[in-house]
């Protein structure tokens, strides 16, 4: 059974079993135990846990979002765009098809919607 525990200078940790008092007395002094974290993002206030902020929810989601869109970058199109012998295979239709799809991706959070509805921009054929 998992067990939550806090120190004010610390913060919270979690163990995967009920630790032995021997565990426990090793703790530092003014750790408490508490209830488990309900989720990420969540903040303990020395009594109860704090839900996250829209805020932090919404940045949250934007930088899942961006991390999506780095990754599209890196593994879809910098192998193409980046690479001259494979870049000049392509006729002028599809190097601007391509860097078209580079432009929405680098342009995805100027979106309405942004970060909760995101219209990812479908990949050209190569």
């Amino acid at each position: 059974m998992e067990k939550g525990f806090y120190h004010p200078t610390i913060g919270y940790w979690q163990t995967l079993s009920v630790p032995s008092d021997e565990i426990i007395s090793q703790y530092p002094k003014g750790t408490i135990e508490v209830p488990l974290i309900p989720g990420r993002g969540y903040q303990f206030n020395g009594n109860d846990w704090i839900a996250p902020s829209q805020e932090w929810l919404d940045n949250t989601v934007a930088e899942e979002a961006r991390n999506i869109r780095d990754n599209k970058l890196s593994t879809e199109v910098d192998s193409i765009l980046t690479n001259p012998l494979r870049w000049a295979d392509l006729n002028q239709e599809k190097q601007q098809e391509w860097a078209n799809y580079r432009r929405n991706l680098l342009d995805i959070s100027n979106q309405e919607g942004w970060p909760h509805n995101i219209n990812w921009p479908t990949k050209p054929n190569y």
